[in-house]
Formats: structure tokens, sequence, C-alpha cells
């Protein structure tokens, strides 16, 4: 009777355990209210930093031999971004000075400038003091655009980004959308802008998250999703319950010999 009523006394927090409540968690944009007004989208302006990787191309509108715009448009840097295979890609990497090297205008201050602002430096060096292009238009892109997504996230990873814009939603679906267990109202965002690294906490849950600064990922920026105190709660209930299972089976067994050695001893 006392091996029985041990055995009882195991079955009851066992029960128990399993009978635990879960909390909800927060939605996507759950408390996002119906507007039937329209809002601005209001972009940010990506700035050059270093360990970027640019492709820079110059077109001119002369015809002459002596100045032909296709000198200005040797590389000089090869890369192949992390992350991928077999895939090389060329451009003008942003060294630690915040500089490029350019094969025909020299070096170029780069970090801290938009790409418009650095198109317009070069479009100087070729027109002032000597014109060397006639007209010139210069197109800067990030070839090394991306963002990581790690945490509490179905496939965290690396993800580059050949549009040069993302948001945070858009990130979390390329990482295979955040667990059950996953934090939406509390996301962090790492960022490095001219050197100094912030740390930003975005509401997913909240019509407010569109306002964010961290709405829109900017490049290198690191995505992190905490799982939920929940989540550490049931992992401990779930490693107790198997304990106390353990524990039970042990029991049982030792029940069911002392019953064999009991019945035998009666014979």
């Amino acid at each position: 009777m006392k091996i029985h009523r041990f055995i009882l006394l195991l079955t009851v927090p066992l029960y128990f355990f399993s009978c635990t409540t879960q909390q909800r968690l927060p939605n996507y944009l759950e408390h996002m209210s119906d507007t039937s007004g329209k809002k601005a989208v209001k972009y940010p302006e990506l700035r050059i930093q270093k360990n970027d990787l640019l492709s820079i191309q110059i077109h001119s509108l002369s015809t002459k031999p002596e100045e032909s715009d296709l000198i200005y448009n040797q590389i000089t840097t090869t890369a192949t971004p992390a992350g991928t295979s077999n895939v090389s890609t060329t451009g003008y990497l942003v060294d630690a000075e915040g500089n490029i090297e350019h094969h025909r205008l020299g070096v170029i201050h780069a970090e801290g400038l938009t790409k418009q602002q650095l198109a317009a430096e070069i479009k100087k060096r070729l027109t002032t003091p000597v014109e060397l292009l006639k007209d010139p238009t210069v197109i800067i892109r990030f070839m090394n655009f991306h963002v990581s997504v790690m945490g509490d996230v179905a496939k965290a990873g690396v993800i580059y980004v050949p549009g040069e814009r993302i948001n945070i939603f858009e990130a979390l679906a390329l990482a295979g959308d955040v667990n059950q267990w996953g934090m939406k109202s509390n996301i962090r965002v790492v960022r490095e802008i001219d050197g100094v690294r912030e740390t930003g906490l975005i509401d997913l849950s909240s019509e407010k998250a569109f306002e964010s600064p961290y709405f829109y990922l900017l490049q290198n920026d690191i995505v992190n999703v905490d799982p939920s105190p929940q989540k550490a709660k049931n992992v401990e209930q779930s490693i107790t319950a198997q304990k106390v299972s353990l524990a039970l089976s042990i029991a049982t067994v030792m029940v069911a010999i002392t019953n064999i050695f009991l019945s035998t001893g009666k014979n």
C-alpha cells in the first residue's frame, strides 16, 4: 500500500504540469486600427559604411575616343560575399578609413555619404578643374547589402537584398517567420552608424511599428528575436514532467517486481 501511495504522489504533480495554462502571445499588428486616410511612406536614406562594396558605373555623352568613359569603369576589387557559393561580385570596397580608391580618380572618402552625394563628388572630379568627360552620369549601387536575422525564427541566417530596400516584416518572412514562442512585441535591431553601435526595440504587434526608425532595415543590421519567458517555462516543465514520468515508470516496475516476489513467497 505504501508503494501505491508513493506512485499516486508522483502522478499528481505530473497531472498539474500537463494542465498548466499557456500564456497568449501577441500577433502581428493586432492592435492596428482601420484607417481610410493615406499616409506618405518615408524610406530611410542609406549611407555608405566601412566594408561596403560599391558598384560605380560612369557614363558620358562624349563620342570621342580620347574622352571615352570606358577607362573610368575598370574594376579594382574582387570579393565574394559571405554566405554565397559560386557567385563572384566585383566593386569598390570601402576600406577601414572609409575611403575607396578609384583607379582613375584616386582616393575618395565615401563613409557617411549617400549614394547621391558620392556620385556628385565623383562627377565633380570628372568635370573640374579639367573636364575629363562631357556631361558624365554616375550610377552607384550597394553590392553587398545584407541583414542578419537570428534568434527564435524558423531559419536564422544572412539575407542578401539586391533591391537595397527591405523592411523588418520582409526580413522575418525570408527567415521563415517568428516561431510560436518568439516575442513579436519586443524585437531587437542592432545597427551601426558612423562607427557607433546602437540597439533599438520594435513592437510588431502595434500599428506604431511603421513609425519606428527600425521598420526599414539598413545594410548590416542584425535582427534578433528573443523567446518568450513562457517558452523557457514550458521547457522547464517538460523536463520536470519527463523526470516525474521516469520516476513513475521506475516505481511501477518496482511494484511489479515486489508483487512477483510476494506471490512467489506465498506459494
